[in-house]
């Protein structure tokens, strides 16, 4: 049986399917979401608000995450490489989804600004790779580290009643921490500085922006 070998035209039409729906759509989790079966807490008018902006910036973060992935996907030199970047990026999906459907239940919306958060974010993705796929994926080894660092801050200033964002925010970091050891095993190597340090500060920008706009 031939196997299809997808074009560059083929490969951008994916992606801007995939921007899409990541941006615009309603991406499906193939997994049930982590707070299913835990009860809905009261929460007063702060604490709804305050949940609801560290929900709006872990979506943004899981726009990043898909254009990030997409990004190096596109322009990655090993094919198995690249179908590793495409799985990780499923399971990324599913935090999206599970994001979405958090932020309805407490009655807000995702970041205005996602679209331009995917396209800076794809951007880096598909610079990352052009530098090779030890850069490409050691890019994705501390980007996931500093994504399991601000969910466990999440964690931490979550209101204590808010079991079901606590639910899913603590799966994804499960998630992230694999993410990172598995590029690591495919031989991402450790960025030089001053990228790391550039990555917090972009992180940092959109968390601020993104928590309430």
């Amino acid at each position: 049986m031939n196997v299809r070998t997808l074009s560059s035209l083929d490969r951008l039409l994916v992606g801007l399917e995939r921007a899409l729906e990541t941006v615009g759509g309603s991406p499906e989790a193939a997994r049930p979401s982590p707070s299913a079966g835990i009860g809905e807490a009261e929460l007063d008018d702060a604490e709804r608000r305050h949940a609801a902006g560290l929900m709006r910036i872990n979506h943004t973060g899981e726009v990043c995450a898909q254009a990030l992935y997409d990004g190096q996907a596109a322009l990655a030199r090993s094919e198995q490489n690249r179908e590793h970047l495409l799985h990780a990026a499923a399971e990324e999906t599913d935090h999206l989804a599970w994001c979405a459907e958090r932020l309805k239940e407490l009655d807000s919306r995702p970041s205005l600004l996602n679209p331009l958060w995917y396209a800076g974010s794809y951007a880096i993705g598909a610079l990352a790779a052009l530098a090779g796929d030890p850069v490409s994926l050691g890019f994705v080894v501390e980007t996931e580290r500093q994504v399991e660092a601000h969910l466990e801050e999440h964690l931490e200033t979550l209101p204590a009643q808010d079991q079901r964002s606590r639910a899913v925010l603590a799966q994804m970091q499960e998630d992230e921490v694999r993410h990172a050891e598995q590029a690591k095993e495919r031989g991402g190597i450790e960025l030089p500085f001053p990228l790391p340090g550039l990555m917090h500060l972009s992180s940092m920008v959109m968390k601020k922006v993104a928590y309430r706009i």
